[in-house]
Parts: C-alpha cells; structure tokens; sequence
C-alpha cells in the first residue's frame, strides 16, 4: 500500500469525529465483524472456544485505550475481571490482551497499578493464566516497560509484553526483556511513527523483525512470533529447523479474521498458533489499522461501499 494512504489510514484511526461518522455506516460494522468477535463476551469466548477446536488457542481483548475518568479506567479493568471469569467458567485455552491506557495510565501510575493489579491477581487464580500488556504508540514505549519491570520486580511474573519490530530501539529491549525471562510478543508495529524513531521502509522492517524474532527464539522466553508475513513466516520455519530448535518453545500470533488457511497451515505442519480476538464497540482505531495493515483490506471494504 502506498505510503500516503497508510499514513492517511493512521491518522483517521485517531480521529473521534472521523470514528463517529464512520461508525455509523452499515457496511463499515459489517466489515468490522471480520476482524471482531462481537461486542460481547460470550462472543469472544465461543470465539475462543471454536479455535481451541482447530487446536489453536486465544488471547482475547476488550477493545478501548486512552480512557478519561477514573470511573471509565475501573470499568474497563472489571470488563477484565469478567473475562477472566468467563474464560474460566467456559474451561477454554485463552488469556487475556490489554492496553495500559485502557487501565488509566494517563490518568495516574496507582490508578493503573491498582486495575493491573485486581486483572493479574484474578488471572492468577484462575489456573495462572497470562495477561498481556499491549503496545500502543512510541510515546508510550518506555513508559509501558517501566510499568511492567515495576509489576515484575514485584512478583508477577504472569504478564508480558509486546515489542514493535519498526523501532529502532527495540533490538536493545529485546536483550532487556530476554535477560529476565519476560515473555514477549513480537509485532511489526501498526501506528504512525516519525522516521526519528521507527523504519520507513517495509524492507528494513521485516529484516529487522527476523532478526529479533530469531533473538528471541534462541535466548527469549516462549515467544509470541506475531506476524501474518509469509515469507517471514517460511523464513523463521526454515530457521527453527536449522538451529534444531523445538516447535514447544514459542508460538505463531495472528489476528482474527485474517489468513485463516495460513493459520489452518501452520497448525497442520504441528506449530503452536495463537489467535488474537478482539471484542467490544470500540472497534474503530482497532479497525482502521487492520485497513491500514494490507491493500486487500481496504479494497474489501471500498468494494462493500460500492455494492451497498
């Protein structure tokens, strides 16, 4: 996709008046519902549920991020806690994803601290099930690994993090989170970034993504290798086979509604796969960088506006 029409895709994500028109289209809820599992619960848990069928787990999420109460903050982090109750009482494989901008980040570290902590605690009990902390913008980055060192160093050892491949600090974070045994999943990255701090060209993304990919899988803790990229994908297989390294030590990432027969694949050859399932009616920043992401998503849409 040209640059300037991913660019254009990035910024409209981050624009509410843009999202309220947008909402409000049919066939934009319609298309939305290919990458969404619904606006409730019970949706993403049968979502859950049918996936560990095919022997793929989940990782579900609220969708939401940058709140502004504090009310707003702790209603999110209970949607948290009835997740994890779900997911529990449905007896399926999934963990849950959040963004600490959803818990409250902006609005204060305690405030964020005390939601993160209610959500870790609940995950482990419930069989020590894994919460994941999401990565938004680079104005975020340092901040989200601060917060989780601090969650880390005092026992909570159930939580990881993401890293975004497009940033160019993220080979020294990769080193950081190896050396403590953090789990982390890797990402290309879906926002805006300047060229000050992240890679413009696709090219040196992707050859910097299966650099830290084969860091990770060689000295990181059970990696999540997110990326729906075919030949980085063959490219990571082929490297796996070469280094001898056993297929139990880390996990393909992908996203709902996206490469099925990629994911069917993968799970036929005897990889672990993992399916991102996002849920919830704040599906429009969500939606807008799936659009961004691949040319065949945007003409989809385009075309369905067309027919309507």
């Amino acid at each position: 996709m040209p640059s300037l029409m991913r660019k254009t895709l990035l910024y409209l994500s981050e624009q509410k008046k843009a999202g309220q028109l947008i909402m409000g289209m049919p066939p934009t809820r319609t298309m939305a519902l290919r990458f969404v599992a619904g606006e409730g619960i019970k949706e993403a848990v049968e979502t859950a549920r049918q996936l560990n069928a095919i022997k793929a787990s989940a990782s579900i999420d609220h969708l939401g991020e940058n709140v502004n109460t504090v009310d707003e903050a702790g209603h999110a982090a209970q949607d948290y806690l009835d997740a994890l109750d779900a997911i529990g009482a449905a007896d399926v494989n999934c963990n849950v994803s959040l963004k600490l901008t959803q818990m409250g980040l902006d609005l204060g570290e305690e405030v964020c601290a005390k939601n993160l902590r209610a959500i870790l605690d609940k995950a482990k009990s419930l069989k020590d099930n894994f919460v994941r902390i999401d990565m938004e913008g680079s104005a975020y980055t340092q901040k989200t690994l601060d917060f989780h060192r601090k969650l880390w160093d005092e026992g909570y050892h159930n939580v990881g993090v993401v890293l975004q491949a497009y940033l160019y600090r993220t080979e020294q974070d990769v080193r950081d989170v190896n050396e403590k045994g953090i789990r982390v999943r890797l990402c290309k990255g879906a926002y805006a970034e300047p060229a000050t701090v992240a890679f413009a060209r696709k090219a040196d993304t992707d050859a910097n993504y299966l650099k830290l990919a084969q860091e990770l899988l060689q000295n990181g803790t059970y990696p999540g290798l997110a990326t729906h990229d075919e030949a980085l994908i063959a490219a990571t297989c082929q490297f796996v086979a070469d280094k001898k390294i056993d297929r139990s030590r880390f996990e393909f990432q992908m996203l709902y509604g996206i490469r099925r027969d990629l994911q069917e694949r993968l799970l036929s050859q005897g990889y672990n796969l993992r399916v991102y399932v996002p849920y919830g009616n704040q599906w429009y920043p969500y939606f807008m960088r799936r659009l961004a992401e691949r040319p065949a998503n945007l003409m989809f849409f385009l075309s369905s506006l067309v027919h309507k």
